[in-house]
């Protein structure tokens, strides 16, 4: 045998064991797709085993769309996607389910959403099925959003928010705790500006007319179809336990300043009390000056032993007379 016989045999061996090789691992998906009309090549079988892309989820998510009528979406379209860590089937879902509700979403949106962290199927499904939403969520430990009146007495709200996904506005949107906080404030400030509380009670679709005409859903990936006050319940009063607190709080004022005018007054007692004393002592002392003058004026000759008598008894006098009329007696100052 020649040499060109011997290569050609080698070529031979050779795509026959490629051929064989592609059959054995890529035959029963390339069958499938080409049984489901998906048009998926060996090369492009081949070329997702050497990029290590499940060609499994590739091909059977392409025949799932083919058959939804997506007939425009490629494989490499779903294979940059699966290779860029996107959830390949959950948007060839979305992308149906659209098709199905006549919801304008195209691939690269849906691919966008879903690298995004959203959960596309589950927002296809809230803008087919509107959700309901509790305001103020339960698992944030509330069980009520509380308001207080104009009146003063306290309000305790419940409400149920209705939203569909807004697909346009899914990328970059504010997700379900915005909306909740949104309408949790409005819930309040509508709450605050009834004049009373009965008027609130009355007629709770006000409190829900006001918070939905404020357009809470702007900027946001959820569009708000109605807001439904589930509850009302009237709380303690407010405006009642702030005048107690605050005329506790003048009472104690009050309590003070008449504490402080008292222990100035007993300050002032003790003053006055003090100066008394001194001016005792000053008598004292002056009444002590009265026997010296009087042995000076004998010494002198100014005063007789006579003048003496008479003035002994016109002390005796007056001593007299003055414990007759029980006034008090001059050197002492207390009454008998």
């Amino acid at each position: 045998m020649s040499w060109l016989g011997i290569g050609i045999l080698v070529v031979g061996v050779i795509v026959g064991l490629a051929a064989f090789v592609l059959t054995v691992n890529f035959g029963r998906l390339w069958v499938t797709a080409w049984s489901a009309k998906a048009q998926v090549s060996m090369r492009e079988l081949l070329g997702m085993w050497l990029r290590k892309v499940n060609g499994s989820i590739i091909v059977y998510t392409k025949i799932q769309a083919w058959k939804a009528g997506l007939t425009d979406i490629r494989t490499d379209d779903l294979e940059n996607h699966y290779l860029a860590r996107g959830r390949v089937q959950n948007v060839v879902q979305a992308l149906i389910s659209a098709q199905r509700a006549k919801i304008p979403l195209d691939f690269r949106t849906a691919c966008a959403i879903d690298l995004a962290g959203r959960d596309i199927v589950d927002a296809v499904n809230t803008s087919v099925n509107p959700k309901v939403i509790d305001c103020p969520n339960p698992q944030t430990g509330r069980a009520t959003i509380d308001a207080v009146a104009k009146d003063g007495i306290q309000l305790k709200a419940r409400a149920r928010v209705t939203v569909r996904t807004c697909i346009e506005r899914l990328v970059g949107g504010a997700t379900e705790e915005t909306v909740i906080a949104r309408v949790g404030e409005g819930i309040v400030s509508a709450i605050g500006s009834a004049d009373t509380h009965k008027a609130v009670l009355e007629n709770p679709d006000k409190i829900s007319k006001a918070v939905l005409g404020k357009g809470l859903d702007a900027g946001t990936a959820y569009e708000i179809l109605s807001i439904d006050i589930a509850d009302v319940d009237v709380g303690v009063n407010i405006g009642a336990r702030l005048q107690a607190d605050q005329a506790e709080a003048d009472k104690k004022r009050f309590q003070a300043e008449a504490e402080k005018r008292r222990a100035m007054a007993i300050a002032q007692e003790q003053e006055n009390i003090a100066k008394v004393a001194e001016n005792r002592a000053l008598v004292v002392l002056a009444e002590a000056e009265v026997p010296r003058a009087m042995a000076d004026a004998f010494r002198s000759g100014n005063l007789g032993i006579l003048d003496y008598y008479k003035f002994q008894n016109i002390q005796a006098d007056t001593g007299m007379r003055q414990r007759i009329a029980g006034e008090e007696k001059p050197d002492s100052g207390e009454k008998k």
